[in-house]
């Protein structure tokens, strides 16, 4: 039996595994995998994927919802583990996003939380270490080790706490959403991320739509990261100038002489397949436009979700963002159904989410009590 095998079983007599990657984001399309550290019980092994080694039994493990796997900050490390080994990663308890509802801040490092929670110091000397160069130092093989040493018993210390103020089952709900992780992006879709794409016009939409779907296809086929192909705001110039020629194109900052050589060919068909499709319409956000009243409506459901947060004693960042209130503020305001968004599911509408409501459609009010402490009657 591989030792690979034999800690797949082990982590499924135990029903748990801790786990943690290394990995090199930079000069390619998609993060390059270049290590995997697991922990079964006190045994931690550190596999390297450009030895090579059969990660089919881990992967069985990772898919198998009856086997917690422990990660800190783990949502890279399950997209780059759900598209290497193809596989689901179901079971997951993430100590960075649990400690969150135990009263630590948001986006905790894991060096840090194990100094706060189990009084562990740990060196972290090889972080920006170049991880695709072989061989690998004792330092970076050390550092890969101490990254899930501790793991599992930082997360038992952290359920522990968790269960006994009843928000265990609020942090597996919130881990859920790392389990389906993905680095996995639709070359039709990725012009919603571009800087200021709202605020185009329909036809500079169905522009800017072509030119980021053949930059997507072209970086993905070279192995380049994307913004190296043409940068962002180059990109929205384009959809908003749509330049006819050659000349035209020349007149746009960020493409220089190289990029006009190599790219002006397809630039301009991106453009032309872009005016040639329908005018790109965004339904939803232009529905969500927001009036004047709704500043003030915005402010004081932020003073609500604060003040709810602090009583908790859990990070705001956790429960709502502007982009998660003003549907909510809006929707109330014309009489609309629910928006779909975080602060209304799960435990944040327990928490606070339910009270948001009957506040913007008037069946509460909110005030200063005793102390200076937000109260809502």
């Amino acid at each position: 039996m591989t030792e690979v095998a034999r800690l797949a079983e082990r982590a499924a007599r135990e029903g748990r595994l801790g786990i943690d990657t290394e990995f090199m984001p930079e000069g390619r399309y998609r993060p390059l995998l270049c290590l995997v550290q697991v922990c079964v019980g006190g045994e931690i092994a550190v596999l390297d994927p450009f030895e090579g080694f059969d990660a089919a039994p881990l992967a069985e493990v990772l898919a198998d919802p009856a086997i917690e796997i422990v990660l800190h900050a783990g949502r890279q490390d399950v997209a780059i583990l759900r598209r290497e080994w193809r596989c689901a990663v179901e079971n997951v308890f993430d100590t960075q996003i649990a400690a969150g509802f135990a009263g630590s801040a948001a986006q905790v490092g894991y060096t840090g939380l194990l100094h706060d929670v189990l009084r562990i110091r740990v060196a972290k000397t090889a972080s920006f270490t170049r991880w695709d160069a072989r061989p690998l130092t004792q330092e970076q093989l050390q550092y890969a080790r101490e990254d899930v040493e501790h793991l599992l018993p930082l997360a038992d210390e952290i359920q522990k706490r968790l269960r006994s103020s009843g928000r265990l089952e609020w942090a597996r709900e919130e881990c859920r959403v790392i389990a389906a992780a993905s680095d996995e992006r639709d070359p039709e879709e990725v012009w919603r991320r571009l800087p200021r794409a709202s605020g185009l016009d329909p036809r500079e939409r169905a522009v800017a739509r072509e030119l980021a779907a053949w930059r997507e296809r072209t970086a993905m086929a070279e192995d380049r990261p994307v913004g190296s192909i043409v940068r962002d705001p180059t990109l929205v110039e384009l959809a908003k100038r749509q330049p006819a020629g050659r000349r035209d194109l020349g007149q746009i900052r960020g493409l220089n002489p190289d990029v006009l050589r190599r790219r002006s060919a397809a630039l301009l068909a991106a453009i032309e397949r872009g005016r040639a499709a329908p005018p790109l319409r965004l339904e939803d956000a232009e529905r969500l436009q927001t009036d004047s009243v709704d500043g003030p409506a915005i402010a004081l459901s932020e003073a609500l979700v604060r003040a709810r947060a602090q009583e908790a004693g859990l990070a705001y960042e956790l429960i709502a963002a502007r982009a998660d209130l003003t549907p909510i503020v809006v929707s109330a305001r014309r009489g609309d159904p629910e928006p779909a968004v975080r602060t209304l599911t799960g435990w944040r509408r327990e928490l606070v989410g339910r009270e948001l409501l009957e506040l913007l459609h008037g069946r509460r009010r909110l005030g200063v009590g005793d102390g200076g402490r937000v109260e809502i009657a």
